[in-house]
């Protein structure tokens, strides 16, 4: 390790050296069954009253970007149209039996590319803020995917959308742990979201409180996965991504701005306006100080621009704003529009799927400037406000493998997924006139994107995740 250096934030950050840490193979899975915008109107129609509020938010959905959200189940699905929402007991259920097989289906997938068998994992690292079984979620796919021989297992819970670099983050010191024992790390990292069910709950508070909650309008289903080596013992697959380096951090003070609630009928989303402010104002300076800790990165990669970003697309605002404060452009984070756009945000699984998506051939047509960048800067938010960000190498003589005929066994609970505001946050002063207008900066935005976003590679999973967020917060300025 080199000597450390003073962070931004007054901390003593140590430089990272050879940390021989690499993403040997990733897994994504998501439902197959594709709602539209036009199934939150449908909901709201089928089981509600008009009112100011329930207006509102199909005005909002109307102008999130997001054409197709993947869920478990269809707009029709028993679990969405009984005469109340479902209970925590019964989207557990739920969660356990289609939930698992998306989780189960995506770490084959991981497993398969890195050309390793279940019997070869030495850690599992999962997470969910979906669900709170126990044993948790992460026991029945061990189970299912036939992991008998002993494990060391950490199930992360109540770190919302910044789970999946977390859980990476946990593996990459599990795995350094082992190194320094001398002995082998092959981690299953899994992330699984099943935010669809909770549509109902979110529903009735939007028309009992007569409160904004947008999460109806941009969450979805996702289960994710990857592989960590450390490197030692055994042949090892060439790896996808090297992992050179990470930063975690919490914002003061901002408990009240993005979380979970716990609700008999499920979770509720806690969303704030000052989110995406707050969000986009943090990534330079924790940026700059990650850079510090990488001495020996190319002198070709100082500034954002240099590097292409996955980042999880937690609205509009969110990734426009980490534009302007970054200097970056779309095509930087096109990997995070294409998830948004085609399957909303997934929480926690989705930076693992824009970590998939950015590796494709069809992204790489599509890189800033024409030319595909080797270092990739990871970046995710969760409840606190949390921030994630890692550094990783890409691979890019890596030859993507394939699990063939392998897809998750989809079964319908519902439609759309979560909410927004927590109880005496400030009304949002809705105006479509302003919402039109940061949709339409979006968009125009995507635009140079947009045909070769429409005709993605035929065998990949496309995601789209959520420049939803950020409607939340319209002209926060």
């Amino acid at each position: 390790m080199s000597p450390s250096r003073t962070s931004q934030n007054g901390t003593e950050n140590q430089q990272f050296g050879d940390l021989n840490l690499s993403i040997t193979g990733i897994g994504t899975e998501y439902p197959l069954v594709l709602l539209e915008p036009s199934c939150v109107d449908i909901l709201c129609q089928r089981h509600y009253p008009d009112s100011p509020a329930m207006q509102k938010i199909r005005a909002i959905n109307q102008y999130t970007g997001i054409d197709t959200r993947s869920s478990i189940g269809t707009v029709d699905h028993p679990m969405a149209n009984m005469d109340r929402a479902p209970t925590i007991a019964e989207l557990c259920s739920i969660f356990l039996k289609d939930g698992v097989a998306l989780a189960v289906t995506a770490a084959r997938k991981a497993l398969h590319e890195a050309r390793l068998s279940p019997l070869d994992i030495t850690h599992v690292v999962s997470t969910t803020c979906t669900n709170s079984a126990n044993p948790g979620f992460d026991h029945y796919v061990c189970k299912q995917l036939g992991v008998t021989q002993p494990v060391e297992k950490v199930l992360l819970h109540g770190i919302g959308c910044s789970g999946g670099l977390a859980s990476l983050r946990t593996a990459a010191n599990l795995a350094l742990g082992s190194s320094f024992r001398g002995k082998k790390a092959r981690i299953l990292v899994v992330a699984l979201e099943i935010s669809s069910l909770l549509v109902r709950s979110e529903l009735d508070s939007i028309h009992e409180l007569q409160q904004t909650r947008i999460g109806v309008t941009l969450f979805s289903d996702c289960a994710s996965a990857c592989i960590l080596s450390n490197g030692i013992g055994g042949e090892e697959a060439e790896p996808v991504y090297e992992l050179l380096g990470w930063d975690h951090r919490m914002i003061p003070d901002t408990e009240e701005d993005l979380g979970f609630d716990v609700h008999p009928s499920g979770w509720k989303v806690v969303l704030s306006p000052r989110v995406p402010k707050l969000a986009s104002a943090v990534v330079k300076p924790t940026f700059t100080d990650l850079l510090s800790t990488l001495p020996n990165l190319p002198p070709t990669y100082k500034s954002a621009a240099d590097f292409d970003w996955a980042l999880h697309p937690g609205g509009a605002t969110i990734l426009s704003g980490v534009e302007r404060a970054m200097e970056i452009t779309p095509e930087h984070m096109r990997a995070s529009y294409d998830t948004y756009i085609k399957h909303g945000n997934s929480s926690s699984a989705t930076i693992l799927s824009v970590m998939d998506r950015l590796r494709q051939k069809d992204m790489d047509e599509i890189a800033s400037g024409g030319k595909v960048k080797d270092f990739v800067v990871g970046c995710a938010f969760g409840p606190g406000i949390a921030v994630e960000m890692c550094m990783l190498k890409r691979n890019m003589s890596h030859v993507r493998r394939v699990l063939e005929g392998v897809s998750g066994e989809v079964t319908p609970p519902e439609t759309e997924s979560e909410g927004s505001r927590s109880e005496g946050e400030p009304e949002i002063d809705f105006r479509p006139e302003e919402l039109e207008g940061e949709i339409r900066s979006v968009k125009e935005q995507e635009a140079a994107l947009s045909e070769t976003l429409n005709a993605v590679h035929p065998e990949v999973p496309e995601q789209g995740d959520s420049l939803a967020e950020a409607l939340n917060g319209v002209e926060l300025d």
